[in-house]
Order: structure tokens, then C-alpha cells, then sequence
């Protein structure tokens, strides 16, 4: 196998990443809160590294299917992204991000702060599609993990039908 030619195969644990970052004046909003964008810069971020490193090269952000902010992000608050590939398909794959938050100042709990999950496709050098490594899930957290990306999957699909059809249909 080459240096740039991916395995078959991979466990989310070869690939998992975390970040934190320190949050700052400048990137908050009127409300006094951090920018719910800035917050989403940094998730596809890790993401993308997550699913470069899985598919061995250049992947691209398809879609983020969801994130559901559970508590707002303060100035100075620690906020820790941890990422991993919870799907693959052929050339497709999915990136669940957990964010939490505790103060920079302070000794205490991490507070849940979001979720979300993106949707990344492997491309080569003309950006076309190409084979990602299958997924081999190592946990039951790992299986949880993909049957809900499975879940995830075939409601996109199902949305993108049915919108497909409504534009067919003039009624």
C-alpha cells in the first residue's frame, strides 16, 4: 500500500480528534453569547480533518444534517469539539461532533453544549468522488453510533425524494 492509498477498512477510534478552544470578545454577538457560526466553523473543521484522515486525502463537506444548540457559549468559556466517522458509504461518510464547554477559570463540570452531524464526500484531484475506507466499528457506542447514522442516511434520502417529487408534481 502506498503512503496516499487508504486501507480497506478502519475503526472510528484511528481517526477520532479532539479540539478545544479558548472562546474570546471578538467572537461573540449582540446578545453577549459566541457566535452560534463561529461554533459551526470549528465542528466542520474537526470534522473535515476527521474524514481527511479516514479517507486518507481531500474530503469535502456535503451537508450537516443537524445541530441542536443545548446552551449558549460565553466569553472565555473552554469549548472542546470531539469528532468521529460514525458511517461510510462509497465515497461518503458521516462525522457526529460532540461540543462541550466549561469556564477557562474554573474547576467544573463540562456542559453539554451541542451536537452535530456532517455528511463528507472522499474527492480526488479533478474533485471527484472517490472509495472511502469501510467503517468497522469497535464498541457497542460505535454500533449505536452507525445504526443512527444508518437512520440519519435514509431520511435525508427520503427528504431529497420527496422534494424531487414536489417540484415534479405542479399541484
Amino acid at each position: 500500500m502506498s503512503a496516499t492509498e487508504a486501507p480497506s477498512e478502519r475503526p472510528p477510534s484511528a481517526t477520532r480528534l479532539s479540539l478545544s478552544h479558548i472562546t474570546a470578545q471578538n467572537e461573540t454577538n449582540l446578545l453577549g453569547t459566541v457566535h452560534g457560526g463561529v461554533v459551526m466553523t470549528l465542528v466542520d473543521s474537526v470534522a473535515g480533518v476527521v474524514a481527511a484522515r479516514h479517507s486518507g486525502g481531500a474530503a469535502v463537506t456535503a451537508s450537516m444534517d443537524e445541530m441542536v444548540f443545548v446552551v449558549p457559549v460565553r466569553v472565555g468559556d473552554v469549548v472542546h469539539f470531539t469528532a468521529q466517522v460514525n458511517w461510510t458509504g462509497r465515497s461518503s461518510m458521516e462525522i457526529g461532533v460532540r461540543i462541550t464547554a466549561d469556564r477557562w477559570d474554573a474547576v467544573g463540570p463540562q456542559v453539554h453544549v451541542a451536537t452535530a452531524y456532517l455528511v463528507f464526500v472522499a474527492v480526488d484531484s479533478d474533485g471527484k468522488p472517490r472509495p472511502v475506507p469501510r467503517i468497522v466499528p469497535e464498541t457497542d457506542e460505535d454500533r449505536r453510533r452507525m445504526r443512527e447514522a444508518e437512520i440519519r442516511r435514509s431520511h435525508r434520502l427520503a427528504r431529497r425524494e420527496a422534494i424531487k417529487a414536489s417540484r415534479q408534481d405542479p399541484k
